[in-house]
């Protein structure tokens, strides 16, 4: 059968037919405004998920972290984070942009922090240093090759930012891979965080989009800086509608997608050719070939020719990532064509 195969990131999915559908009829009105009833009803389902007061939708995930940095601190505040998180390395320096905030970066196992090493990382009440702020958490961890915080380890890191009278927020890039694989409960979220990012264009399948949760304080200031970098969208709800299906239909299916990425990983650790896998918890596989400097352009080139896209990941290591649009045939395929590879 032929089949473009695409691994490269659960960001390259397509709607859904009844997703489309769900578009096409969705009811509008000018959501700068307030008035379009379909954003709406998306902000208020988000926020309800998590026990959070509201919503904010905006374009995209990048845009919900530098509003939730921005409406948590002020120039010259400090935030804290992993060394490898999104907020930090893949967001074209928008902390110190659009915030004028600095950041201590923490090697967290697999980009998960301990409390203890926050608190290392907050600098004393001193003239000479800046003032910490905030606490950046991401959950899943694309960096971390998918890993998770379990919510017992967010109530550790919670109690710690409370005592410090520190904000704490999360990138929720792909949150409910990580509430599935852990079978901890959304709300539970909302009592930690003070403000959460809610992508719902990876794993869920929208087209597009992203939602801040927050109080209705913090969402009213955040409101104000999505304007300001652009973010205000008129008749959104014809994205917004494929949030709304995504939330109702496309959570629990994540963990078809776990299945194939473990299935994928499983026969990857099996090969000679094979160095290391990191352990797969969610919808993501890292590998690392043998002698990767020389081995992963090779290696992605034999992908590609049997139409099978995956991606470089760092100077070692090659990433995959099972989405909606993997079907089972295609992860199956995908394991034979990594068990015949020439270097095995």
């Amino acid at each position: 059968m032929d089949m473009k195969i695409d691994l490269r990131s659960d960001t390259v999915t397509l709607p859904t037919s009844e997703m489309l559908e769900s578009m096409m009829q969705a009811e509008v009105g000018d959501d700068v405004y307030d008035e379009d009833p379909t954003v709406n009803a998306l902000q208020e389902k988000a926020a309800e998920m998590f026990g959070m007061e509201a919503g904010l939708f905006c374009p995209s995930g990048t845009m919900c972290n530098q509003i939730a940095i921005r409406v948590s601190t002020k120039p010259q505040d400090h935030l804290i984070c992993d060394q490898y998180a999104h907020v930090h390395l893949y967001e074209g320096g928008g902390i110190a942009y659009n915030s004028m905030v600095s950041s201590t970066l923490v090697a967290g196992d697999r980009m998960r922090m301990t409390p203890q090493q926050i608190r290392e990382a907050i600098y004393p009440d001193d003239v000479h240093y800046p003032q910490t702020r905030l606490v950046c958490l991401e959950n899943s961890c694309n960096k971390g090759g998918g890993s998770y915080y379990t919510l017992k380890q967010i109530k550790e890191i919670a109690q710690l930012c409370e005592d410090y009278e520190l904000k704490l927020h999360l990138d929720g890039a792909r949150v409910f891979n990580a509430l599935v694989a852990s079978g901890d409960d959304a709300t539970g979220y909302g009592e930690c965080f003070d403000t959460i990012s809610v992508c719902l264009s990876k794993g869920l399948g929208a087209p597009v989009g992203s939602v801040l949760l927050g109080s209705e304080e913090t969402i009213l200031a955040a409101k104000r800086v999505r304007k300001v970098l652009g973010g205000g969208m008129r008749q959104a709800g014809y994205l917004a509608a494929a949030g709304v299906y995504a939330l109702d239909h496309h959570i629990e299916r994540l963990e078809e997608d776990h299945a194939r990425a473990r299935m994928i990983g499983g026969v990857l650790s099996s090969q000679a050719w094979v160095k290391d896998v990191m352990p797969v918890d969610t919808n993501i596989i890292c590998f690392k070939p043998q002698k990767a400097a020389m081995a992963i352009p090779k290696v992605l080139a034999y992908l590609k020719e049997h139409d099978i896209h995956a991606s470089r990941f760092g100077k070692e290591y090659i990433r995959m990532v099972t989405h909606l649009d993997i079907a089972d045939e295609m992860a199956l395929k995908v394991c034979e064509v990594v068990a015949a590879y020439p270097g095995s």
